[in-house]
This record gives C-alpha cells, sequence and structure tokens, in this order.
C-alpha cells in the first residue's frame, strides 16, 4: 500500500506528464504545475527535490505506459515475426493512444530537452536504445525460428524502424494529417516482408 506520500507523488505526475510532453521543460511554468495538481509550490517541492526530477519523472511514467501498451498490443503475436508486424500496427493507430500522453514523449522531450541543460536528454536517449535493442532481439528470436533471413543484421534493422518510425511521428504531429504514420507503417511492413521474412 502506498504511502500519503508516495500517492500525493504519483497524483502529480499524473497530472503534470501529459503538461511536460506538450509544452516543453521551459515552457512549463510552476503556474501550470500548480494548478494541474491544485497544490502549492511548496507541497511540490515537498515532494519533489526540483522542476527538473519532476520533469524526469513524468517523462518515466510517460513511457512506462507507452511500452507497456506496445507489450499488451503484441501479446496478440504468437512468433518473434508476427511480433514484428505488431510494432508497427501499434504505431499505425499512435495518434489514438499519443493523446492522452500529450503527444509523443520521445519525440517532444527529445527535441526540447536537447537544447536544455538538464539530463532529460540522457533518459530519452536511454529509452530510444533499449527500444532499438529489444527489436533487434526480435529479429534474433524470428532468425532462430528460421522466420528471418541469417543475412539480416538487427541492429540495423531497428534503427530503420526507429527512425522512420518516429520521423512518421513528427510527420504526423506537424502536419496533422494521419496518413503519414499509414504510410510509414505500410512500407516498413513491406521490409519485413520482402527484405526480412525467409
Amino acid at each position: 500500500m502506498l504511502t500519503k506520500a508516495a500517492k500525493t507523488s504519483k497524483m502529480i505526475i499524473e497530472k503534470v506528464a501529459p503538461i511536460f510532453t506538450s509544452k516543453g521543460y521551459s515552457a512549463t511554468s510552476m503556474s501550470d504545475i500548480t494548478q494541474a495538481t491544485g497544490l502549492t509550490k511548496g507541497a511540490i517541492y515537498g515532494n519533489f527535490e526540483n522542476k527538473e526530477q519532476l520533469a524526469i519523472a513524468a517523462f518515466q511514467k510517460n513511457m512506462n505506459d507507452l511500452l507497456k501498451q506496445i507489450a499488451k498490443h503484441q501479446e496478440k503475436g504468437k512468433t518473434p515475426l508476427q511480433k514484428l508486424y505488431l510494432i508497427t500496427d501499434f504505431y499505425r493507430h499512435y495518434d489514438q493512444f499519443s493523446k492522452h500522453l500529450g503527444g509523443c514523449p520521445i519525440l517532444n522531450v527529445g527535441v526540447d530537452s536537447n537544447n536544455q541543460e538538464n539530463h532529460l536528454l540522457e533518459h530519452v536517449q536511454a529509452v530510444i536504445t533499449r527500444t532499438q535493442h529489444t527489436i533487434s532481439k526480435l529479429v534474433a528470436l524470428a532468425q532462430a525460428a528460421g522466420e528471418v533471413k541469417k543475412n539480416i543484421d538487427g541492429d540495423t534493422f531497428s534503427k530503420i524502424l526507429y527512425t522512420r518510425i518516429q520521423g512518421a511521428v513528427f510527420m504526423y504531429q506537424t502536419m496533422g494529417d494521419r496518413n503519414y504514420l499509414i504510410e510509414a507503417t505500410n512500407n516498413i511492413d513491406a521490409i519485413i516482408t520482402n527484405e526480412l521474412k525467409s
């Protein structure tokens, strides 16, 4: 059971996570945070050392939610190859999921934190590295199962997949046209079918 302090911290993170994602670190003011939570500045800093610590906790919360949803979606697949296709299938409908996050946490926080003097960027980079490693591992499992050609380099493919998806997410968020998501994920599926599949 959570303590009162832990419940308060959890509530703060849940309320401010979409704000940090949508507005960015610098543009998110203490006024935004106190208004969203209904708490005073003193109460916020009683639970978090500073704004950066809160922003990191908010990013981690959003990423945990996102990664859990991807993993849940992949449970529909029985084989490693099916799970690869389900990654693109998830992102084909990413606009529906990312709305409650305030947009894409990787893209928004990554771009915003790249120009800030804080540790947010390190957390974004760690998630990207971990995600690409997971995709690469899935390729290796598919190769072991005879579903993917042995000469495919999983690390290279994971970077291609993730780069195209994030590019599509950027274009979708910038242009407001979800066809970018559809076309990019369809293209990745074609690569899997025509170049990876045994």
